[in-house]
């Protein structure tokens, strides 16, 4: 399954840095996470997006800028099927980007989108009456309910109000329970702890208990 990544400062960081300590966790994974990848930026002018159907390891983008907010995503596809750089995350509307990582069998929901993560976006959203906490713990919560087996279930969304986190999983937790470290000016989530040219190097990083959803708030300075 995928690996996934949100990183949120109060001062502006350098992108390139992150990722590329978040490609070495992709290569570096006991899954192969090669199908593809992307990431999204918050601006002073909004969302930037970028994807790309190469792996993350194999991409030379370098000319990133710096950011206040981070959110990644690497991608396994399900089966090796729908490889097409339209299925890389993170998906996003116009005030909320979102990644998925896991697996889910025999799910039964009705909504929109090209793979099944992208259905759980859509889905989660028609809970969202303003508070995305609550939708999300409504979504998570209906979705569990109307499975078969959650194998896994680690969803981020980052928006205007906050970030969103719901982790779960039914087994291999050394592979799907996602790490958090924080401070008091710096937020990063991810599949697995960053380690590479000591980013974030005095951070300690704790596992996510299961069956969790958790809403950090948003730092809003302008970016540099």
């Amino acid at each position: 399954m995928c690996r996934v990544l949100c990183v949120h400062a109060k001062q502006s960081f350098a992108i390139a840095a992150q990722l590329h300590a978040f490609a070495q966790v992709a290569r570096d994974s006991s899954e192969f996470q090669g199908h593809g990848w992307g990431y999204s930026a918050w601006t002073d002018t909004g969302w930037r997006h970028y994807h790309d159907i190469r792996p993350i390891w194999e991409d030379p983008t370098t000319q990133l800028g710096h950011t206040t907010l981070l959110v990644a995503h690497a991608r396994s596809a399900f089966k090796d099927e729908g490889i097409a750089v339209e299925n890389n995350m993170p998906f996003f509307d116009q005030d909320n980007v979102f990644v998925f990582n896991g697996e889910i069998r025999g799910v039964r929901i009705k909504a929109e989108g090209r793979i099944g993560a992208e259905k759980i976006f859509n889905f989660v959203k028609r809970f969202d009456r303003g508070d995305m906490d609550a939708a999300l713990r409504r979504g998570n919560d209906v979705i569990h309910k109307r499975s078969r087996y959650v194998r896994a279930m680690n969803v981020i969304i980052a928006g205007a109000d906050g970030i969103h986190v719901a982790s779960s999983f039914g087994e291999s937790p050394e592979y799907f329970q996602m790490r958090v470290a924080q401070s008091a000016d710096r937020l990063t989530i991810c599949s697995d702890p960053l380690t590479r040219d000591g980013v974030w190097a005095n951070s300690t990083w704790e596992a996510f208990p299961n069956t969790h959803v958790h809403s950090y708030p948003r730092w809003h300075p302008a970016p540099t």
